[in-house]
């Protein structure tokens, strides 16, 4: 049987593996312990995401959250959702009614916009119907909105004239019948721009409680003789959301602009499109959850760096079949959080404490079967020594050649050479050292017997022999 080196079973060879084991597992448990990097892709860059984003990261980092934020920023939300859409981000601030990827499910709202137009009372613009003719005024806008406000009346059959010029100027022109002409005018021109009658009305794609939305209306209430303000609402809204899916009904409360009288008088139904987070759908369930809570638990400290923090809100749903069934569904870990579902410890990590209790369990098998086979291993070459003094015992007394029995005794003290030398590297147990030490001792008495045997068994000298005998010249008498 193949020898195993010395070094293999020494004291010192055993605790450095040991503590190859510990180290490694110190690695594991530093891998998990890190925080899992994810990449969120941003846009647009001159909206309010962006910033709202860089204080959520921040706050991550500096409560040493178990999640942080890689920051993939973007021009435009159609950039965005295809980074989410191929791979490149498990997060993204997607406007669904621009893109939404087929992959990508709703954690929250970060900005709930609604159409909002407003009209000096004497105008008589309250219906989308009444702008037929009419000059909309708009500030800087993107052609998300444009197209939003292009189906809206195309819905009730009117045309959008976008080419009328690049300022107010170009607004004198007339109008088609049936058609809305858009005119470019900045905010702080609104209500210039409606004394000069180069405008018939406002309109802006906006959180309704926005400042800006708060000093348009304003803009256009100083305006109004009696300082009301005409909001245009949207009756159809249902009948347009099934027309136009990814829009969302919106419904600015009665009152909101203040004033008065109160601006709105009563509720204003409209539509909107709505900035989202969305993950995702093959993000875990849990670390959806811990996403989701996390961006609603640090709303206060991000709100210090962004106003924009306050308009975060939930998706509005009525049942979780709802809302995992909706054209844009919300993602389950974030319905964990809403409905305060979120797995325990046990639950998040049961299946990975139960792999390592398996692993732990394994592992103490494994150490327990190598330290039975060192032991069996040490006492290897023992019993190999013990079972040949155990044969010379026996073979000693068949031999009558004496040559042969020097050679055991040879044999004998090579054996005991060897017991000494392994018991200096393996040191085995006493009871196996004075098993081999009675051996080695049996087997040389028995050799030393039958020696002694055999030597009183020789035949006896000649007559004689033995005898000096004198030889003299002439004579041959015995001396």
């Amino acid at each position: 049987m193949a020898s195993w080196p010395s070094w293999l079973f020494r004291r010192e060879t055993l605790l450095a593996g040991a503590a190859l084991i510990l180290a490694a597992g110190a690695l594991v448990a530093w891998y998990w312990l890190q925080a899992t990097v994810l990449t969120i892709a941003v846009a647009p860059r001159d909206g309010t995401e962006p910033e709202l984003i860089k204080a959520y990261a921040d706050g991550l980092e500096a409560d040493r959250a178990g999640i942080r934020l890689k920051i993939l920023s973007l021009d435009d939300v159609r950039e965005s959702a295809a980074a989410l859409q191929d791979g490149r981000a498990d997060l993204a601030v997607v406007r669904p009614d621009v893109s939404l990827p087929t992959n990508g499910l709703t954690l929250a709202i970060l900005r709930d916009q609604a159409m909002l137009i407003a009209a000096p009372e004497a105008s008589g613009i309250r219906s989308f119907p009444k702008l037929a003719g009419k000059r909309l005024g708009i500030a800087a806008h993107k052609d998300a909105d444009v197209r939003l406000l292009q189906n809206l009346l195309g819905y009730y059959g009117l045309t959008l004239d976008t080419g009328a010029g690049a300022n107010a100027g170009a607004s004198a022109g007339p109008v088609p019948p049936r058609g809305v002409r858009l005119v470019p005018v900045d905010h702080a021109a609104v209500a210039a721009a409606l004394r000069a009658r180069q405008i018939d009305a406002f309109v802006s794609i906006i959180a309704p409680s926005a400042p800006k939305a708060l000093e348009l209306v304003a803009a256009v209430q100083s305006v109004s003789r009696g300082g009301k303000v005409d909001f245009v609402a949207v009756s159809e809204d249902d009948a347009i959301i099934e027309r136009f899916p990814k829009l969302q009904a919106v419904t600015i409360p009665g009152g909101l602009f203040g004033g008065q009288p109160k601006l709105p008088e009563d509720d204003v139904k409209t539509v909107g499109a709505s900035y989202r987070l969305m993950a995702r759908a093959s993000l875990g369930r849990v670390l959806a959850a811990d996403v989701t809570q996390h961006l609603f638990e640090m709303r206060t400290t991000a709100g210090q760096a962004t106003a924009a923090a306050d308009y975060i809100l939930a998706p509005a749903y009525e049942t979780t079949a709802a809302a995992t069934s909706a054209r844009i569904p919300i993602h389950p870990g974030a319905i964990d959080y809403f409905e305060r579902e979120q797995h325990s410890f046990v639950d998040r990590y049961g299946d990975t404490l139960y792999l390592i209790a398996a692993l732990a369990g394994g592992l103490a098998s494994a150490l327990a079967w190598l330290r039975q086979r060192l032991a069996n291993l040490r006492r290897e070459r023992i019993d190999e020594v013990m079972d040949r003094l155990l044969a010379i015992i026996d073979e000693a007394r068949t031999l009558s050649d004496p040559a042969a029995l020097a050679a055991l005794t040879v044999e004998i003290d090579r054996l005991a050479t060897d017991v000494v030398r392994y018991a200096r590297a393996r040191e085995p147990d006493a009871r196996t050292m004075a098993a081999v030490s009675i051996a080695i001792e049996t087997a040389k008495a028995t050799v030393a017997e039958c020696r002694q045997a055999l030597a009183g068994r020789e035949p006896p000298a000649a007559p004689g022999a033995g005898k000096l005998r004198l030889h003299l010249a002439g004579t041959d008498a015995p001396a």
